[in-house]
């Protein structure tokens, strides 16, 4: 009752019928004051009448009070501080902005769980920030961050020595990436298969035609064929809007935190719905991009190589190449890696320096590897013994030694003479 009672001293509001008032001069000379009894309400303002509260008004204010005790308030009360014996109308518009501050800043607090002019709950959604406390780039640890790269989209480890992503536009940087990448994927598949399977007066000198190896006019139509192809299909997807197709409001909604744009390279294309193999949220659905993203910068690499090493020593990349050639070599390679990830790793690439470490079991495996190798060596150190004792004794009897030794070269002799020119 007593904040409803509060007015402004600047502007007078007439006396509601269950709100009496009367007037009394100030006790202590410094205005206007109100003070409250049980029964009536005083109120000293200029110019006001004195008005007699009817007994059915006080009835009425009677019944209205216990249902008002328990309605909830519509704003928060007022920070002012009121005394019991006086109280000063405090300024309307503070006592409204101080209310409503509190109420802004829960809200701002409270994680929504519905969707609000597009957006959606914080844990549905990639979050910005994700390296904020990386003062240092993942992918090179002794540059600083770029302020862009926050880790926030898919393949982002820190990596622009060059600081394009504080230059240029990081949407159309991504879009060219990951149109790069995707046609690396497919260079360096293609590149060493035509070597492969291609009839020879397609390739240059057993080489795949390239501006670097060259090309005959049959491979030169084909090329600018497939040219053609690809910039038709540029000129139809580059100013594209995927906002309301079925993966582009997937991706509206996973960004969404980020920025208006959605994802990079989104064709809405995924015929055999591999998309959400990882997840079907903005989790799994970042990871698939992630592993895109990696897949395709090491292809752009690869064909890289493919181009320069032919153009360097004048032989195809499928030339005496364990990759595409039947060999124990890279089988070998490839075990070997398997059995020194089991017991080693790589630590962290932001952290200084980097360390190869073991990894969980891996002291426990390579220990249990040296006691075994130990166990094997000593069981074959006797065996090896027992078994030259009795080589000893055969060849004191029967000269072994002798005859095992000069057996290959009877041999040798024996097939020499089946053939005169020899």
């Amino acid at each position: 009752q007593q904040r409803n009672i509060i007015s402004n001293n600047q502007s007078h509001t007439p006396p509601s019928p269950f709100t009496p008032t009367t007037r009394r001069k100030s006790t202590t000379g410094c205005g206007p004051t109100h003070t409250l009894n049980f029964f009536s309400i005083y109120k000293t303002t200029p110019h006001t009448k004195i008005h007699k509260m009817k007994f059915s008004a006080l009835f009425l204010a009677t019944l209205a009070t216990p249902s008002l005790a328990f309605a909830p308030s519509r704003t928060a009360s007022s920070p002012a501080v009121l005394s019991a014996a006086t109280l000063e109308a405090p300024d309307a518009d503070k006592i409204e902005a101080a209310a409503a501050a509190p109420a802004e800043e829960s809200q701002m607090n409270v994680e929504k769980d519905w969707e609000v002019n597009g957006f959606v709950k914080d844990s549905d959604r990639v979050m910005p920030g994700r390296y904020n406390d990386k003062a240092n780039s993942i992918a090179i640890p002794f540059l600083p961050r770029p302020t862009a790269l926050d880790g926030s989209h898919a393949g982002d480890y820190g990596f622009d020595p060059l600081g394009f992503s504080e230059k240029f536009d990081l949407y159309s940087m991504q879009e060219s990436e990951i149109r790069h990448a995707r046609l690396a994927m497919l260079a360096v598949v293609g590149w060493p298969m035509s070597e492969l399977l291609a009839p020879s007066w397609m390739l240059q000198d057993g080489c795949a035609p390239s501006v670097l190896n060259g090309v005959n006019p049959l491979s030169f139509v084909g090329i600018i064929g497939a040219l053609g192809a690809l910039g038709y299909f540029e000129i139809q997807t580059a100013l594209r809007s995927n906002e309301e197709t079925p993966m582009g409001k997937l991706h509206k909604k996973d960004m969404s935190a980020i920025w208006k744009f959605g994802v990079a390279g989104d064709y809405n294309w995924d015929p055999l719905n591999l998309y959400s193999s990882c997840g079907d949220d903005y989790k799994g659905r970042k990871g698939l991009r992630d592993v895109e993203v990696s897949h395709g910068r090491m292809a752009m690499l690869g064909i890289t190589y493919f181009a320069f090493w032919e153009a360097l020593t004048g032989h195809p990349i499928v030339e005496n190449n364990m990759l595409f050639h039947p060999n124990a070599l890279f089988p070998l390679l490839v075990g070997g890696y398997l059995a020194w990830s089991q017991i080693y790793e790589v630590g962290p690439l932001n952290e200084y320096p980097i360390e190869i470490r073991y990894t969980n079991e891996g002291e426990m495996k390579l220990n249990r590897l040296k006691k075994g190798l130990e166990e094997t060596m000593e069981q074959s150190s006797e065996s090896s013994a027992k078994v030259k004792a009795v080589l000893d004794d055969l060849d004191s009897k029967y000269d072994i030694y002798e005859k095992v030794g000069s057996a290959p070269k009877k041999l040798i002799d024996s097939v020499r003479s089946t053939y005169k020119y020899w």
